[in-house]
């Protein structure tokens, strides 16, 4: 990237900490060995990882136990959810689950291919803000279900889903798994696992300054996952293959990292979020698609262009040196309208040009004021071709 340009996009991919880059670079040069062999330095290696999950563990306020190390959230996501699946199917059971409308694709697409081998899903509508409601979700519990996976932080408007809520309900009900893809909110948002109840949390390093390639599913040890792959008997054999140690250990130092500033990095991120909104929300023909605090996440702004395809924004804010995105990283080269605030706002014009701006709590003041001049000018360029 140009050092002309200013990083807008910590949504999709943030810049690794110089701890972490310094951690994983000096493993990685001195301990190489294959952490499943019986000799010492394969014996150095396990143990790394022994500590880093115990790291983690710590930081989540769970047991070491409950840590299933993985690539990434989407590999987590997956292993929650076609591991609960195919521990129903095997029992010969019937399944239900339920998702919200506005999970990230490596959820939705899941239920979406059980659908296609014969399970049910229900996908709860969300509200104005992007939220789905706790009573709406009690309402599609069947005798069947066995799974309720709602994200905590929406990656794309940055809706706060009521987690807390949901799990309280869920309570009643402890033959449903709860499952949460927690990426968006770790070292953000307060996270509280045991509190909430939830079953099964997935993560992903590079989301919180942390290695990509390196992820974490939450398990707790009542929960029963069939596998996905098959070989070796790393990570209770749900998660086989030799560990990336270097990554991992930068994994643990970076989820420690985001969870002891959490706090602080919350409230300058609010200030930052409310000091963009401001500018932006009186810039016509914008629309503030992200709910308010203390629904919307600090760090994700959300704004369209009505009738003004979104990549077209995004390219006349690169000419300025401004990279944002469109929808998550995973789904923005699609070029279709945002199933995400399509759900929210009903209203495709608005879904079709939806811009996510996601902060950074390191962004100065100076960087903000570029921000949203880099946006007037954009707006006043673009109407005047519109008008022509």
């Amino acid at each position: 990237m140009s050092a002309t340009q200013l990083y807008f996009d910590h949504c999709a991919s943030t810049p690794p900490h110089p701890d972490v880059i310094r951690t994983v670079a000096e493993v990685m040069g001195q301990v190489y060995a294959n952490p499943s062999s019986i000799h010492g330095a394969g014996g150095q290696a396990e143990q790394l990882i022994r500590r880093s999950r115990e790291v983690v563990a710590r930081a989540l306020e769970v047991e070491p136990e409950d840590i299933l190390l993985t690539s990434g959230a989407t590999e987590s996501n997956n292993i929650a959810i076609f591991g609960i699946a195919k521990a129903y199917q095997a029992a010969g059971k019937p399944i239900h689950m339920i998702v919200s409308e506005v999970e990230h694709a490596s959820v939705y697409k899941c239920v979406q291919q059980l659908e296609q081998e014969g399970i049910e899903v229900t996908y709860l509508p969300v509200d104005e803000n992007g939220r789905v409601r706790p009573d709406e979700v009690e309402a599609a519990i069947r005798p069947h279900t066995v799974l309720v996976s709602i994200m905590h932080v929406n990656n794309e408007m940055g809706a706060i889903q009521p987690i807390g809520e949901i799990g309280d309900m869920l309570r009643r009900y402890p033959k449903v798994t709860f499952h949460v893809d927690g990426v968006q909110g770790l070292g953000k948002v307060p996270v509280r696992l045991a509190e909430w109840g939830i079953d099964l949390y997935s993560l992903s390093g590079h989301k919180i300054q942390g290695p990509r390639g390196a992820g974490v599913l939450v398990k707790r040890k009542q929960v029963a996952l069939k596998p996905l792959m098959y070989g070796g008997s790393q990570e209770g054999e749900l998660r086989p293959g030799t560990e990336n140690v270097p990554c991992i250990v930068g994994l643990a130092k970076a989820v420690r990292l985001a969870v002891e500033g959490q706090s602080e990095r919350y409230d300058k991120l609010v200030r930052l979020r409310q000091f963009v909104l401001e500018h932006l929300s009186q810039m016509k023909p914008l629309v503030v698609n992200s709910p308010a605090v203390p629904y919307g996440a600090p760090h994700i702004i959300n704004v369209s262009y009505p009738g003004m395809k979104s990549e077209v924004v995004v390219h006349a804010l690169e000419q300025r040196g401004i990279i944002v995105s469109t929808q998550s990283a995973c789904s923005s080269k699609l070029h279709k309208p945002s199933r995400v605030l399509l759900a929210m706002t009903h209203d495709s014009q608005v879904a079709a040009s939806g811009i996510r701006i996601s902060l950074d709590a390191n962004c100065s003041e100076d960087e903000l004021k570029r921000l949203v001049q880099s946006f007037k000018q954009m707006t006043e360029q673009l109407q005047s071709l519109v008008q022509r």
